[in-house]
């Protein structure tokens, strides 16, 4: 999740929110990638989880890779909770179970991007090694209860914590019990931003589909390919899944603004401190619903700012684009998330087969591949037609837009490798889920222990 900011610049009127998205616009020669991945961390010895404090723990991960890489420590209430490189193009997260998440740099190909990764994990395992600790890539923790699972010191996790039982029943499993593999994407104006979040949008369940990874919960079988998929379905559907006014034929900032100033709010961030503040949207908030509440009580940009970063739509919009469909996964899913949607986005072409293949598809379509993939992952329909065959179009789109692109590594090589593992879901005809099922009821005995062997980093 996103580093909590302060900006104490008025807010005069709603245009002003409006106008910090549309800044965000580019000209295409200064588009960047940026990843974002997380993991479960857990002592080799047993598979359990790693608390934050101790001599091997998470707090001990964070101040090993601070003084590996020079990066500066974030601290909450006196707790180091994450890492930001000087420059501010890169940072290390937390999630509330402990989950550690790279946010990568804003970079320009993909082959920068499999490096950026590559090097974290090496420099991460160089610190973890000593301490007994490996880390998990996939969508969903395949053993730890609820109970069982670590809680970070973040103030606004402890906020999220509380709330999340009022407005959905898999809130919490959502917080400490999932990963995810992300990537941001930029846009050069209003009318780029409308087309990409539209393609985006749509296809999002196919991405969970793509790369679904998370079937065993509390130790067992759930009988999902995607459970990660499936607790979006109930997490808190004010401020999450697919929104309706993206399929406007004129969808644009203000459209957006306008869905996020009535959603509830989760916090206000003063002198460090944290106020709890779901009791209003943000709408209220700027109506003056915090007056006598807490002494600065007026609404800025920092506050805009991280209530952007509280909402969890399928495709979240800042001043660029969250693609966030798709389940963690092992090292090669790293590149491959990445390289899927820079394919379909950043190549004119590309894009305009996107929208072409995407085009009759309406928000009653896409809301029922998304409840259906969790469970039936690429063997869901769209009018007819398995999200395979679908997959395969898709890919082939990508593959075209990563060529057109000529990104070339050392070795000449376009970014189009990277598509690697999705060829190979479509070719098997399996999921990465399917493969672990698989292997659960052959060489695992029915046992979801091994997971934390065969699918290490």
């Amino acid at each position: 999740m996103a580093r909590d900011t302060t900006d104490q610049t008025p807010i005069a009127s709603i245009a002003d929110l409006t106008e910090y998205l549309a800044e965000g616009s580019k000209p295409a020669e200064r588009f960047r990638i940026g990843t974002e991945h997380e993991k479960f961390a857990f002592f080799k010895a047993d598979n359990s989880p790693v608390p934050y404090d101790g001599e091997a723990s998470i707090s001990a991960l964070l101040n090993g890779m601070a003084k590996k890489s020079g990066w500066e420590p974030i601290i909450d209430a006196g707790k180091i909770i994450g890492l930001v490189e000087q420059s501010g193009r890169g940072a290390i997260s937390l999630e509330p179970g402990g989950q550690f998440e790279l946010s990568g740099a804003p970079l320009e190909n993909i082959h920068e991007t499999c490096k950026e990764s590559n090097r974290h994990l090496a420099d991460l395992r160089e610190i973890a090694e000593p301490l007994g600790i490996r880390f998990l890539g996939m969508g969903g923790s395949p053993k730890w209860s609820l109970a069982e699972t670590p809680r970070m010191p973040k103030s606004r996790y402890d906020i999220m914590s509380r709330y999340m039982p009022k407005v959905g029943t898999q809130g919490l499993d959502m917080m400490y019990r999932t990963c995810t593999i992300q990537v941001n994407l930029d846009f050069s104006s209003e009318e780029d931003m409308r087309r990409k979040m539209q393609v985006s949008l749509k296809l999002q369940p196919l991405s969970t589909a793509l790369f679904a990874s998370s079937p065993f919960t509390d130790g067992k079988l759930n009988g999902l390919v995607s459970w990660r998929g499936d607790i979006w379905r109930d997490t808190d559907n004010q401020r999450a899944g697919v929104l309706p006014a993206v399929f406007k034929p004129d969808f644009g900032f203000g459209d957006y603004v306008e869905w996020a100033l009535d959603v509830p709010m989760y916090f206000v961030v003063r002198d460090g401190r944290y106020y709890d503040c779901t009791h209003v949207t943000f709408r209220q908030f700027l109506n003056g619903a915090l007056k006598g509440e807490i002494a600065d009580w007026e609404p800025n940009m920092g506050d805009w700012t991280n209530h952007l970063s509280t909402l969890f739509p399928d495709v979240r919009l800042k001043r660029f684009l969250e693609m966030r469909g798709a389940d963690g996964g092992p090292w090669r899913r790293i590149c491959a998330l990445p390289a899927f949607w820079v394919g379909l986005l950043y190549d004119d072409a590309a894009l305009d087969a996107a929208e072409e293949l995407t085009r009759d598809w309406t928000y009653d379509d896409t809301l029922a591949m998304r409840n259906a993939v969790p469970v039936e992952g690429l063997n869901a329909k769209l009018n007819g037609i398995s999200l395979y065959d679908i997959g395969r179009e898709t890919i082939g789109i990508s593959r075209l837009g990563l060529k057109n692109r000529k990104r070339l590594n050392g070795d000449g090589v376009d970014e189009s490798i990277f598509l690697a593992p999705l060829d190979e879901v479509i070719a098997k005809k399996a999921t990465l889920a399917e493969d672990m099922l698989a292997l659960y009821n052959g060489r695992w005995n029915g046992s979801v222990e091994p997971v934390f062997a065969d699918y290490q980093y």
